[in-house]
């Protein structure tokens, strides 16, 4: 096999560039043209099947998420600036209101209506209950879990605000035992049903978390490298840094460069605690 040299890597690496930056040209112009990406790897003189390997690696998305992500951008931007959901349908090329429900339900687990109004009207549950690392605060939507994490005893409300400020206008009530059910499911193996908010790279990277096992750690350019983004590591970082569902997308299993403890929203300490309780029920189970 011949040897690869640097020198070649970084020639193909600039030629991809130039193919990506001229599709994503390509599809920023026509988006709401709802344009096949076959006619993008067409301009781009590629096969449909190599056009959609060499754009996912680059954008971190596919051609079809990538569409998407720009379509519900864009309706956002006429929903925040006070049109309505019919106007954001119009003005992204949408052939119906409904399309643009699923297009919001698929990127923030709430309706257009929901997320223009910040969620007013939509009625949240708020909690908070003991953990094995300290206590425990949730926030469940109508549509499932959406944010879990920690804090000490007295901070519950510190906690809640983090996560309220997400969606300021919601309906909050209090439900000790609802969170309470919650993290027993959690912790004892059960199925939680969780409703995510965030963009398609930011999902692609809490998805990647996933595959991490208990016990174990990779760091951060490991992330980047398993969704085919290598560069991206200051982004994977941020979007570990952005997860809502503490242990669940286990983010603590994530370490530095060096293989060292680094920043964890919740602090080092749990960070620390949550390996060691996970090392230990693994070495238990073997």
């Amino acid at each position: 096999m011949n040897k690869i040299y640097p020198r070649d890597l970084f020639t193909n690496a600039a030629k991809d560039y130039q193919l990506m930056a001229e599709a994503l040209s390509y599809l920023g112009e026509r988006w709401q043209e709802r344009p096949d990406y076959k006619s993008a790897a067409n301009q781009a003189g590629l096969s449909p099947h190599h056009f959609h390997k060499i754009f996912t690696r680059w954008a971190g998305v596919s051609p079809k998420n990538y569409i998407g992500a720009l379509t519900h951008h864009a309706a956002r931007e006429v929903l925040d600036e006070g049109g309505t959901v019919e106007d954001a349908s119009l003005e992204t090329g949408l052939s119906s209101t409904s399309r643009l429900h699923d297009l919001f339900i698929k990127h923030e687990a709430l309706s257009p209506g929901e997320a223009r109004s910040k969620a007013k009207g939509v009625d949240m549950v708020w909690g908070s209950a003991p953990c094995p690392f300290g206590i425990a605060v949730g926030l469940i939507s109508p549509r499932g879990l959406s944010a879990y994490g920690f804090c000490e005893p007295g901070e519950e409300i510190q906690a809640f605000e983090d996560f309220k400020r997400r969606y300021p206008m919601a309906n909050y009530t209090r439900d000790n035992l609802a969170i309470a059910n919650v993290t027993a499911n959690i912790f004892e193996g059960g199925v939680v049903p969780i409703a995510l908010y965030g963009t398609p790279f930011q999902l692609q990277v809490w998805k990647a978390l996933l595959t991490v096992e208990s016990g174990k750690t990779i760091r951060y350019m490991d992330v980047a490298k398993h969704i085919k983004n290598p560069k991206a590591v200051r982004a994977v970082g941020a979007a570990i840094g952005a997860n809502p569902i503490s242990w669940i997308i286990p983010c603590h299993r994530i370490l530095g460069a060096d293989k060292r403890l680094t920043g964890y929203h919740w602090g080092i300490e749990r960070k620390r605690a949550m390996l060691a309780y996970e090392a230990a029920h693994r070495s238990a189970m073997a």
